[in-house]
């Protein structure tokens, strides 16, 4: 048999069928006794390192109203007042559980749009 390039070998995995595909890659980890997944395994490992960084670095939140409360025309002036929404707007935004009232703002915002929120009754939430 003459050796495929790997532009020859491309143009048949082409025409293959996924099902036709995958049966070729378990046939080839069993021949050679390698795992096409392995560079995943080793990423998953440094996953959970990844994210705690990620998760230190945030600079951006969202502002989440969890619920109105029992004060619900306050929450709604509230909303008006933290963004640029009419009356109905907003109303329709606090009759929304878990809307998000700001978005992508920074922590400072959020944490003072989360007071005046929780001050005016609201159940809210900051991610």
């Amino acid at each position: 048999m003459a050796k495929l390039t790997q532009d020859e070998l491309l143009a048949q995995f082409e025409e293959l069928t996924l099902i036709e595909l995958a049966a070729f890659v378990k046939a080839f980890e069993e021949k050679f006794d390698v795992t096409a997944a392995a560079p995943v395994a080793v990423a998953g490992i440094a996953g959970p390192g990844a994210v705690a960084e990620a998760v230190e670095e945030q600079d951006e939140f969202d502002v989440i109203l969890d619920g109105a409360g029992d004060k619900k025309i306050q929450v709604i002036k509230e909303v008006r007042t933290l963004t640029s929404l009419g009356l109905k707007e907003a109303k329709d935004l606090v009759d929304t559980a878990g809307a998000k009232v700001l978005e992508k703002v920074a922590k400072d915002v959020a944490e003072k749009a989360k007071a005046a929120l929780e001050a005016a009754g609201a159940k809210v939430t900051v991610k």
